[in-house]
This record gives C-alpha cells, structure tokens and sequence, in this order.
C-alpha cells in the first residue's frame, strides 16, 4: 500500500465549552467538523499559513497564537489502496473579536475552498459520526488524555450529505 504525506497547519479556538470548526465540503473528512487550517503555500511561514488558513476558512482574523504542537494519523478512505499520513501543527489561537468576521472569500463561496462556513460546536456534541480525525485527537487532547501516539483510521469512511446537516 502507497503512503501519501499531509502537512497542515490548523487553528484551535475554544469559548464557553464550544470549538471554532469548519464544516468539510470534499475530501476525506467532507461533511464532517475539522478544524480551520491547512496546507502551507511556498515560502510561508506555518504563523502565516495559520493566519491565512482562518481567515479563508472562518473570516476571522486573529490577536493571538500560542501553545504550538504535533500531531499525526493515518487515514485510509475506504477502497482505496494508498493511505495519507496526515502530519498537523495545532496552535491555540485567539481571534481578534475587536474587527468584525469578514465575509467568507469567493474561493469558498464557488466550491474551489473545501469549508463551508465556521461553527462553534459543543465540545459534548462531537462524535466520531461528525468530526474529522483531527477534531477528535484534539477533543482527547481536551479531555487530559492526549493521545501522541499516530491513530489509524482504516477503511474510514467519507460522509454523503444527509438532509443538510453534518
């Protein structure tokens, strides 16, 4: 079986018990929370693909980053024969509450940016039916159990919309 590598860099906000997400529009984690964040473009800096990343994917910008760190899963989407080891950079970030949300870009708007729009989700109301890999290794993280070892997600199982909810 081939490996792919993944690189991102992904942006963690928690207020009053609820996570920032992105709802997922393809991919393997399409219809499901993740995190905002992504893949670095040449030269940048992970701070800048960080501040990048959210405000394409939510419309914040942000006041603060801290708390950087690393983890990894293998995700194998069901009959496929090759595997992607995703690599993430997770920063804790505070989001600058003084501009107001900007208006999501039209790269998300025509499909060409793979978020939907930003949600706070209820930190109890994640489940491994609704979240990506990368919002479940953070909710571990949450709950003082951090899991740094590499998960493995075989035969994982990419969501189809189901009546216009995650």
């Amino acid at each position: 079986m081939e490996i792919k590598h993944h690189f991102g860099v992904y942006g963690v906000c928690l207020q009053e018990g609820k996570l920032l997400c992105i709802e997922k529009t393809r991919g393997p984690y399409q219809n499901r929370f993740d995190l905002p964040g992504g893949s670095q473009e040449l030269g940048e800096g992970l701070t800048e693909t960080l501040k990048r990343e959210v405000l394409e994917e939510t419309g914040y910008t942000l006041s603060r980053y801290l708390n950087p760190r690393i983890y990894d899963v293998m995700v194998q989407e069901e009959g496929q024969d090759f595997a992607v080891h995703h690599i993430m950079a997770f920063y804790d970030i505070v989001l600058d509450l003084e501009r107001p949300q900007k208006s999501l870009p039209h790269e998300v708007l025509d499909g060409s940016n793979d978020s939907a729009n930003a949600i706070w989700i209820p930190l109890e109301q994640i489940t491994e039916e609704n979240a990506s890999p990368l919002v479940l290794k953070l909710k571990a993280e949450l709950r003082g159990f951090p899991e740094l070892d590499k998960n493995s997600y075989m035969n994982w199982k990419v969501k189809k919309r189901d009546n216009g909810t995650i």
